[in-house]
């Protein structure tokens, strides 16, 4: 029986999941500026109600970003002094991808604009779709204004989820008459990404705690231009 645990605080919500074989428990909560000093007691209450202990578990996946900077600091520490103190792996998880994944689970046939509110009037963002195993990132995980958003094909019914639809009236008209669907209240979530980590895992793709890092994509950018100056 695989037992993975999954941690997420890459937006507002903060978010703990446990998976023992086909069962998965969540603890979920929209709890902005607090992650700190919830995640590790959620994590610690979610594994006294289940039963087991950290050591027996077989990985811990956490959301590695895009998102908010601190909250993908407070995820990626967490998961590492976790894994270092019980010797085990991690699996670090695209929150587009997870958020994505929410809604391919019911709408495989279509494609997901993933987006998250970036704060600065700018958007994280990435077009999914469902593969065999997982999800599929059509275009890069990117940082941009709400304008530069684009749609490289408009083979399937487009859905768009995520916080980043606040900014939804700055979205070219292409892609707003294009939008069949859309929930602005869609968080990543820990129990999607156990379903993202579980293939990782599978296939063999785990880090070690050293080895993981987070994804901060606006760090990226600034880098680039710094080095093009």
């Amino acid at each position: 029986m695989m037992r993975l645990l999954a941690l997420d605080t890459s937006s507002d919500a903060c978010s703990v999941a446990l998976m023992l074989g086909d069962e998965v428990i969540e603890d979920f909560r929209i709890e902005p500026r607090r992650h700190t000093h919830l995640l590790l007691p959620m994590v610690e209450q979610i594994l006294a109600d289940a039963g087991v202990t950290l050591s027996s578990l077989d990985a811990i996946a956490f959301g590695r970003g895009p998102g908010s900077f601190a909250g993908i600091r407070i995820a990626t520490g967490a998961a590492q002094g976790l894994a270092m103190a019980a010797d085990l792996p991690l699996l670090p998880v695209s929150t587009l991808s997870a958020l994505a994944n929410s809604e391919l689970k019911k709408s495989p046939d279509a494609q997901v604009l993933a987006i998250l509110d970036a704060r600065m009037d700018e958007v994280y963002w990435s077009v999914c779709e469902a593969k065999q195993q997982g999800v599929s990132l059509l275009q890069p995980e990117q940082v941009s204004s709400p304008d530069a958003v684009t749609i490289i094909s408009d083979a399937k019914p487009l859905i768009a989820i995520g916080t980043g639809l606040v900014y939804l009236d700055r979205f070219s008209e292409g892609i707003r008459n294009s939008i069949q669907s859309s929930d602005a209240k869609c968080y990543p979530r820990a129990s999607e990404m156990l379903t993202l980590a579980k293939i990782d895992f599978q296939q063999g793709k785990v880090f070690t705690p050293e080895a993981a890092q987070p994804v901060y994509l606006r760090d990226q950018v600034a880098w680039k231009k710094k080095d093009q100056q």
